[in-house]
């Protein structure tokens, strides 16, 4: 089941912190990005509004670096748990993204 865990979001980067790295060296890049859609749920329109933990490692999280708040991009990408003891919580690990204006 290695390809069921894929996601593309939409969204407005809102939270950019200084980049770290990791003590190898690799760069990682925290974000928050807000999105809102209209969605279908069971035959009915659902407005969602959300805000997404996610981060980026490596060449990717370098780019991210560069990248400005308030600018519009689609993240491919997947979930994962922010911790072992926190499997309930997630965060979006972003593989590639694409500016959208």
């Amino acid at each position: 089941m290695p390809d069921r865990n894929k996601t593309v979001l939409g969204g407005t980067l809102i939270e950019l912190p200084p980049l770290r790295y990791t003590p190898a060296g690799i760069p990682v890049q925290h974000c928050v990005i807000s999105h809102e859609s209209s969605q279908q749920e069971n035959g009915i329109p659902r407005q969602v509004i959300m805000e997404v933990e996610a981060v980026a490692v490596g060449t990717v999280g370098l780019a991210m670096n560069k990248i400005a708040n308030g600018q519009q991009l689609k993240v491919r990408g997947f979930f994962a748990a922010t911790s072992q003891r926190q499997r309930r919580r997630l965060v979006l690990h972003i593989n590639e993204f694409e500016l959208l204006n």
